[in-house]
This record gives C-alpha cells, sequence and structure tokens, in this order.
C-alpha cells in the first residue's frame, strides 16, 4: 500500500492501539498527526516512529479532544503543515466501571464526553476541509460492547454503541462526497486499558487478575487476546483503495466472541 500523498489525524496516537495505527500508516508513506493531552506519550511516540522510517512523518500535537477549540487548531494546524487531510481515525477513549447505582455522575459523563463528543468533534472538523472524491476515510474506534452490554460498564458500553450508530449515520451523509465512514470493534487487545479493566473487574469480582484474565481468554474461540497491531492491520485496510466501497460498517475484530 502506498500513502505517501495521504495526510492522517491519529486521536489518541500516543499509545496503545492508536500507536500501532500511527506506525502502521507512518511505515506506509503517511504523514500523521497524533493527539491527546499527553504531550510526553505523544513526543516520545513521534520520535521512536521518526527515527524507524528515517524521516519526519509524525507530528505531536497536545490537545484535548472534549475541547472544540482544541480539536479545530489540531485540523487547522495539520492544514497549514500538510496542506490537506485525507484521514481521520477517532481512536481517543475512555473506558472504567461505573456501575449505575453507586457510580459517580462524573464519571459517567467523562466516558460519553471523551468517547463521543470528542468523536464528534474532530470528525465535524475534518469534514470541513476534507476534499470530495479525494479518499477521504473516518475510522472510529468502537469496542466489542458497542454490540453488547457488560456488568458494571453502562457508561462505556453505551458510549461505544453511540460510536456505532454515529458511524452509520454519517456514513449515509457523506458517500455522496465520496468519504467512507466505518467503525472497529475490537475486543479484548493486549493495551494498559485492557489491564486497567482486567484489575477493576477483577476487583469487583473478588478474584485475582490473572485468574480472571484466564477466564477471559477462555471464553475466546481463539483463545488469546488481540494484539494493537492487529486493529492497525484492519485500519490500514479500510483507508486503503480496496476498501472503497465499504462504509457504513461495524467490524468486529475479536477472535470470535461475536458473530
Amino acid at each position: 500500500m502506498d500513502l505517501k500523498d495521504k495526510i492522517s489525524i491519529v486521536t489518541g496516537g500516543g499509545t496503545g492501539i492508536g500507536k500501532a495505527i500511527t506506525e502502521k500508516l507512518a511505515r506506509e508513506g503517511s504523514r500523521v498527526m497524533i493527539c491527546s493531552r499527553n504531550l510526553e506519550h505523544l513526543e516520545k511516540t513521534a520520535r521512536d516512529i521518526n527515527d524507524q522510517v528515517g524521516e519526519e512523518k509524525v507530528f505531536p500535537l497536545q490537545a484535548d479532544i472534549n475541547n472544540k477549540e482544541d480539536v479545530e487548531k489540531s485540523v487547522e494546524e495539520v492544514i497549514k503543515k500538510w496542506g490537506d487531510l485525507h484521514i481521520l481515525v477517532n481512536n481517543a477513549g475512555k473506558s472504567g466501571r461505573v456501575p449505575l447505582l453507586g457510580g459517580k455522575d462524573e464519571e459517567w459523563l467523562d466516558i460519553l464526553d471523551t468517547n463521543l463528543n470528542g468523536m464528534y468533534f474532530f470528525s465535524k472538523a475534518a469534514l470541513r476541509v476534507m476534499k470530495d472524491n479525494a479518499g477521504g476515510r473516518i475510522i472510529n474506534i468502537s469496542s466489542v460492547l458497542g454490540k453488547f452490554g457488560v456488568s458494571g460498564y453502562t457508561a462505556y458500553s453505551a458510549s461505544k454503541h453511540g460510536v456505532i450508530g454515529f458511524s452509520s449515520a454519517l456514513a449515509l451523509e457523506v458517500a455522496p462526497r465520496g468519504i467512507t465512514v466505518n467503525s472497529i470493534c475490537p475486543g479484548w487487545v493486549e493495551t494498559q486499558m485492557a489491564e486497567k479493566g482486567i484489575n477493576e473487574t477483577a476487583t469487583a469480582l473478588g478474584m485475582n487478575p490473572e485468574e480472571f484474565k484466564k477466564t477471559q481468554i477462555s471464553e475466546i474461540p481463539i483463545k488469546r487476546f488481540i494484539n494493537p497491531e492487529e486493529v492497525a492491520d484492519l485500519v490500514l485496510f479500510l483507508v486503503g483503495e480496496d476498501a472503497r466501497a465499504i462504509t457504513g460498517q461495524a467490524i468486529s475484530i475479536c477472535g470470535g466472541v461475536t458473530q
């Protein structure tokens, strides 16, 4: 795949799935702006990937995706620096166990704000500058919890169901412009976010985290967690020419957990 003329934005691109996506895009030639609130993570990822590819492909920019002004400035900076935008990956997200009774309202609002409003702000700003019929792609990272619920994760599940609904509706809205919109629904992925989920759920169930992880692996048909690079490979396919007829879909990558 040749992405040397493509300009990308990856939110939450400093760690985990976002970092893997950024590396894959950069290796295929795309110039990528990564953003999040943690500038230290962003700068390290940019340095590491730029060193690997031998040129400045990744540009770090600190931004709060929940802040509309930050988002608009980020997109403006990309246009100012590189003159175009073809690919947006709304990857930044927040999880957490927030039972409806016992959880705090601010935790619920923070998860929905990050997972839904951040995606909305970035998609809106990106669509203002994406050219029609120029290979525009929006990829939104949802979750298998966007297809089913898990006790204690009402906020996260509600937000990830929302990502799928947003993506399917937006895909129809921008189809006449030749822009595709899809969501990806990972299952358990080997990331720090997953480790946090394992620890907090194991604690709630009175289990050892390692034992809880074993129970989760036993319920996955392929008997392992997904790695971030596998999610990144799916993103790479969806942004390419071979996927130009795929839009409005919620594609699971979960080892067979969802059917």
